[in-house]
């Protein structure tokens, strides 16, 4: 009867778990089974015994072997001896495991009762009475059945009351609580020793507890970890592992680099490390006193010390400047290494192809998370004495809204997230300080543009009841469209004489020349950050291939330089073809967002028609909306909605798609990746943003003919036309609905969205428990970096630069919209880093990437557009034209220079009895008037040459060509003195590395020459001097 309850328990245990046994953790082993750690360690070497995994909580074992030991325990422990949670740990900087008690002699069993043994690995050691039967020696508990009494079965009832009752019980110990591994120091950056600093955090969850995939999958993920665990304990790394407080199910592998480990790849990965303080003395500013003022208190955040450094070599540790073992290499750097080592550790082999890397892993769901932690709490310091608090330190002085004024602590942000995003807080500094002047000189410009806005004689006169009044203008399309009045269009164009006035056109001049100045001191910035952040030479000695280049290399050649073989991904053929597939693809998606810019055209010239219906306008209508809401309006700003949701809809699917191409382009190193990762986006970008302003500039009203014979578009629409003020307003009103509808999406997506995961996080976790949570924990629960990393930071900022810059003739009031949102912008990107996100990877970045030349060459195509805007898209020119030569004889009546008469002399006239059948308006025609007028220069009806363009649109052509090219030429001459007087390197620069240099040459090589000449005497100086003369010149 004992044997058939025991297989029945034994089924249901089974059964439960879904037909898989899970190994109960024994005493002093690894959290690694034993069975396929053997099985691990045959393929990748033994498995070393320093990792540990610490189960949760240990109940007093109830069923006990023979030498009176409970179930798992090694050498027996006391009867209802309850365990120390994780057992005894060893490996370095651990106790052995104390000796185990004597045996007690068991008493003898009852009749009936089954024979004492022990317990099987998959069965979990429970109290008395409550699902586990007591062996030999053990005491009944309630429920349980007497000695010879006859087997009983549950019922569904009962079955499920004791189900109730055991959760009731789970859910007490959580509430209870249970010993720690952190030792209830939840800012613990340690191992359980408190000595071993935690410089990277794996986490998965249990595979024995997992029960959404199949068993096979499950075994597979799990042998697949203990191999790559086992590697990283081959390759030097020392690891931990810990049960998750808030959930059962995760596990914590913390990893450690020793110091030997941290030599070693520190020398591979040629990282500069400092050989002795900078004793170059360094000139104060001028304006230090001024710049003191917003500057983070240095009482608060120190000054980092300056070093000269360079690349790392074992063989001379003796002459780096090493103070202290643990603090050599900052908390960065060992991080670095150690994402470095996980990166490039094998998994498994498939087919003679190795598998490895970290990132692997986590798209397979094997890991969950791997991340390095963060020192400490955002919102107080650190109770551990030892640590610096950095976070803390960073968000109260750098990302909190207080300090929205003061300059970024830079050499501090580089300090704790890397040069990577050091440099792009660097970058995006600068470019706000640089646009407090453009600013300026906008909001100069615009009010130069409202105070003369009284003084528009043109505006005057369309608003003149005597002049505009009595001017009626043709339909803008066919049948539905009807005749209006040209006062209607009065409000726009006191707004348009704001925005187009002479300043613009200064404006416009000056941000050609600002561009440059803005480009060449930002080199000049970036090269001291270069030199202070040891990036100098970085791409050619300490950037490393990456792992997935390095797992492609199966073809052999001939490397020119060396004349040694190295293998490659791929043959010059296949790189060929590699390059074609990506360019066509790229071309195919910038082919498909024309085509849907093009569905925006149509949809513009389509709605024309309803809304010219629907918003009818009478000759003599005076209500107040027909003064706001016209036809063109409306359907400006409804396209340009219908036009952001397109962009933004493209963006995310190309995003997938741009991922794609550059993976299978596969760049060699990580920098190559992200270049040309950031090429396709832009490309995509650029058009996605810029292809609609770009239409309205250019093109929209500019192809129209006239009433008498419009030009339709695919035989079909008819093309648009720009209001009598032209198309400069509507550009204006497409820049703000665009620039500022990406900005509230980025704040919405950027910042929002993780506080409100994040929130929504901590909320389940408090409901879960009130537990102490360790640091790792905490951490695990804030939003993942993506896998672009700052590349939408970048993007934000550059396209909107380009809004600056390319269209800024529109719009003068942009640099400084830019200048506002850039100082929210700066703050809102840092209170995203210390707060919601999981701390980066620390990288090194020599500079800003492919971000440059893309700047470079906006900057190039800004002159052109802003010219062109200025000659096609405003009446400047048209009105420069009539004031100094159709004002005045032979062409006009006037005595002398006056902009009086522009607007009858620069609309044409059009007889309404030529309309065509198919554009004749449908409306009936009020008055006696014959004739209608329209926007163009062509000759009246009755003229030998009627409908042709006139005189005065071949002297405007002439005027606005010979503007663009003296604009342009002015310009690119400015920007090239600029470039050639502003160096892109500083003297001051120039001379620290070159002092970096000699000490380098001094200590590392010359000191080494020294003690092998002390070594060697007399011959090592013959040999020194027989190789100088060899070496000598002949002329010598």
């Amino acid at each position: 009867m004992a044997k058939c309850q025991k297989k029945k328990k034994k089924k249901r245990k089974k059964k439960r778990r879904g037909g898989q046994k899970s190994h109960r953790l024994p005493r002093c082993s690894s959290h690694v089974p034993l069975s396929l750690a053997r099985d691990a360690a045959d393929e990748v070497g033994e498995v070393s015994s320093s990792l540990r995994l610490h189960p949760p909580r240990v109940a007093p074992c109830s069923v006990k072997d023979a030498r009176g030991g409970g179930c798992g325990d090694r050498g027996g422990a006391a009867p209802g001896r309850r365990r120390p949670r994780g057992g005894c740990r060893e490996g370095a900087g651990a106790a052995p495991c104390p000796p185990p008690p004597p045996p007690r002699p068991l008493p003898a069993p009852q009749p009936g009762a089954a024979a004492a043994g022990r317990a099987p690995p998959g069965l979990r050691a429970r109290r008395p009475g409550h699902g586990a039967r007591a062996g030999a020696g053990g005491a009944r508990g309630r429920g349980e059945r007497a000695p010879g009494a006859r087997c009983r079965r549950r019922t569904r009832t009962c079955c499920w009351i004791w189900k109730r009752r055991r959760r009731k019980r789970r859910r007490r110990k959580r509430r209870m609580g249970r010993p720690a591994d952190f030792d209830n120091k939840p800012d613990s950056l340690f191992f359980s020793d408190g000595q071993r600093r935690i410089d990277f955090v794996l986490v998965y969850e249990d595979e024995t507890k997992k029960m959404t995939h199949k068993r096979i999958d499950r075994k597979k993920q799990k042998r697949k970890r203990q191999v790559y665990e086992s590697n990283l304990i081959n390759n030097g790394l020392q690891l931990e592992a810990t049960r998750s407080v808030l959930d059962e199910k995760l596990v914590f592998v913390k990893v450690h680099a020793p110091w030997e480990v941290l030599c070693t790849y520190a020398e591979v990965m040629h990282i500069k490390l400092p050989l002795q303080p900078d004793d170059l003395k360094t000139r104060e500013s001028a304006f230090n006193w001024f710049t003191s003022l917003f500057r983070v208190d240095e009482n608060i955040i120190k000054p980092e010390q300056e070093f000269f450094t360079a690349p790392f070599e074992k063989e001379h540790l003796s002459n780096f400047y090493i103070q202290d073992k643990d603090t050599f290499f900052n908390p960065a750097t060992r991080s670095r290494i150690v994402h470095f080592i996980l990166s490039r550790v094998e998994y498994a082999t498939k087919n003679n192809v190795k598998k490895f890397g970290i990132n692997k892993l986590l798209d397979s769901g094997i890991y969950k998370a791997a991340f390095p932690l963060h020192d400490s709490s955002f919102r107080h310091p650190s109770t551990d004495p030892a640590c610096p608090s950095e976070r803390y330190l960073l968000y109260r002085e750098w990302a909190h809204p207080k300090n929205i004024f003061k300059l970024q602590p830079l050499d501090f942000i580089r300090k704790y997230y890397g040069e990577k995003i050091g440099i792009y807080f660097a970058w995006l500094g600068f470019y706000t300080n640089m646009l407090i002047v453009a600013a300026f000189v906008g909001v100069g410009c615009f009010l130069y543009g409202c105070l003369t806005k009284d003084n528009c004689t043109w505006s005057q006169e369309v608003c003149d009841p005597n002049i505009g009044g009595n001017i009626i203008m043709c339909p803008q399309c066919d049948k539905v469209c009807t005749y209006w009045n040209l006062t209607s269009t009065c409000e726009s164009s006191k707004k348009l004489c704001i925005f187009d006035s002479f300043g613009t056109l200064v404006f416009a001049v000056f941000m050609g020349i600002w561009v440059t100045l803005f480009l060449e001191f930002w080199k000049r910035r970036q090269a001291e950050l270069e030199y202070e952040w040891d990036t100098v030479e970085y791409l050619e000695q300490e950037e490393q291939v990456r792992p997935e280049y390095e797992a492609q290399c199966t073809h052999v050649v001939m490397n020119e330089i060396t004349q040694q073989e190295e293998h490659v991904p791929y043959t010059a053929c296949g790189k060929c073809i590699r390059m074609t597939f990506c360019a066509s693809a790229v071309f195919f998606w910038i082919l498909l967002i024309i085509a849907s810019v093009i569905g925006i055209i149509v949809y513009r010239l389509s709605v024309f028609l309803v809304f010219s219906a629907t918003l009818s306008r009478h000759i003599n209508g005076t209500q107040a909306i027909h003064k706001y809401l016209t036809p063109q309006t409306a359907t400006s700003v409804t396209a340009s909605l219908i036009s952001f949701v397109v962009i933004m809809v493209l963006n995310i699917i190309y995003e997938k798609v741009a991922i794609l191409i550059t993976d299978f382009e596969l760049p060699r190193t990580q920098t190559d990746y992200e270049n040309s990762l950031t090429t396709k986006m832009f490309l995509f970008q650029f058009v996605n943003y810029y292809s609609s302003c770009f239409y309205i500039a250019f093109f929209k009203g500019k192809f129209v003919g006239h009433p008498g014979n419009p030009v339709y578009w695919l035989g079909k629409y008819r093309n648009e036309e720009c209001d009598p003020g032209g198309c400069l307003l509507e550009l204006t009103t497409q820049l703000a609905i665009i620039v500022g509808g990406k900005a509230i999406w980025n704040n919405i997506q950027e910042v929002l969205l993780p506080w409100v995961k994040n929130l929504i996080g901590r909320y389940c976790a408090d409901a879960r428990s009130e537990k102490i949570v360790p640091r790792w924990e905490h951490d695990y629960h804030l939003q993942p970096i993506g896998k672009l990393g700052l590349f939408y930071e970048y993007l934000e900022m550059v396209i909107q630069f380009g809004f600056v810059t390319l269209f800024v003739a529109s719009f003068p009031l942009a640099p400084l919209l830019a200048l506002f949102n850039n100082m929210l912008e700066i703050r809102l990107d840092a209170w995203k880093l210390t707060t919601q996100f999981r701390r980066m990877v620390p990288q090194k970045a020599q500079d800003i990437g492919a971000w440059q030349p893309i700047m470079q060459g906006i900057a190039i195509l800004a002159v052109v557009t802003n010219a062109m805007i200025i000659a096609f898209t405003s009446d400047m020119i048209p009105r420069l034209v009539y004031y100094w030569s159709f004002s005045v004889p032979p062409y006009g009546s006037h005595s002398s220079h006056t902009m009086k008469g522009y607007i009858n002399n620069t609309l044409s006239v059009f007889n309404i009895s030529d309309f065509r059948n198919a554009s004749k308006p449908s409306s009936p025609w009020f008055g006696n008037q014959t004739t209608c007028r329209y926007r163009d220069f062509r000759y009246p009806p009755g003229h030998q040459h009627q409908y042709e363009h006139n005189i005065y649109y071949w002297h405007v052509i002439a005027a606005k060509l010979a503007f663009i090219i003296v604009m342009e030429h002015v310009i690119y001459f400015v920007k090239f003195i600029i470039s050639y007087i502003i160096p892109d390197v500083s003297q001051k620069t120039k001379s620290k590395v070159k002092r970096e240099k000699y000490l380098t040459q001094k200590l590392l090589h010359e000191n080494d020459l020294k003690v092998v000449k002390k070594n060697m005497g007399k011959i090592a100086d013959k040999i020194i001097k027989g190789v100088d003369s060899t070496f000598r010149p002949k002329s010598e």
